[in-house]
């Protein structure tokens, strides 16, 4: 008897981030399990699973374990949003991570800052070839942002000319939203390109189960004392749209 191929899972945090994608399946069906719906059907001809995990590193784990341990997820892709660190990642630009990394993990003097105690490790690479694939659809996507997002919005956002940054991500249980926090995390970790909620938590349960994982983010924000300003709009207007847009064409990709 054949089995039905595993699903891709993708997840985002909140449902503005994911309501494009959830609009584009044709047979989507939601199964509740963990206080959460997810969505089976198809995307792109793949079978996937999509799932709103919540804000935070204990829902997104949470949220990947299920898919893992109920759903068989053969891969997770992680969209949404983020606060722009690095100079040079501006509003509206994508950022695929490379790495990621809990900014608020820190049981030193036992361990060094930010490795997670028993890994031997702070940092959990993304899967290179979904990496891969997330960067080409981005930069495909991001080609023509007008056709992509309509006039208005690259006006309002100031979105002519969006860029995909490739590297690593922090991940904590804060929202940074001043200057002066966003400047501590600069300081403490140059490399950082970008800042979110779940990232790092989801790659380290993909890590437990051996399951590639990938993070795409589309920047909100500078992490500054701004950071609040027209996000609801953003995540509706470019966000979403950018989301579907990047995962449709990374599906393609990995077919």
């Amino acid at each position: 008897m054949l089995h039905p191929p595993a699903p891709i899972a993708i997840v985002g945090a909140m449902h503005d981030e994911l309501a494009a994608l959830l609009a584009a399946m044709p047979d989507e069906q939601p199964v509740r399990a963990a206080g959460r719906d997810f969505w089976l059907g198809h995307l792109e001809g793949q079978p996937v699973v999509v799932v709103l995990s919540r804000i935070g590193k204990v829902a997104a784990a949470t949220t990947a374990t299920v898919l893992l341990e109920r759903f068989g997820a053969r891969a997770v892709l992680f969209t949404g949003v983020a606060g722009g660190l690095a100079p040079g990642v501006r509003v509206g630009d994508v950022v695929v991570a490379t790495e990621l990394l809990q900014h608020d993990m820190d049981a030193s003097p036992l361990f060094p800052a930010y490795e997670v105690p028993l890994y031997g490790r702070a940092r959990f690479a993304a899967d290179a070839a979904l990496a891969e694939a997330l960067a080409g659809a981005a930069a495909e996507a991001l080609r023509e942002p007008a056709a992509l997002l309509g006039a208005q919005a690259v006006q309002d956002f100031g979105l002519a000319a969006p860029r995909v940054h490739r590297g690593l991500v922090a991940s904590g249980d804060r929202f940074v939203a001043t200057a002066a926090e966003s400047g501590r995390l600069r300081a403490a970790l140059p490399e950082a390109l970008a800042v979110e909620m779940e990232g790092a938590a989801m790659a380290q349960v993909c890590h437990d189960y051996g399951v590639p994982f990938a993070a795409v983010r589309t920047v909100s924000d500078r992490a500054d004392d701004a950071a609040h300003t027209d996000f609801t709009r953003f995540v509706a207007a470019v966000a979403s749209r950018c989301s579907e847009a990047v995962v449709r064409a990374a599906l393609r990709r990995l077919a």
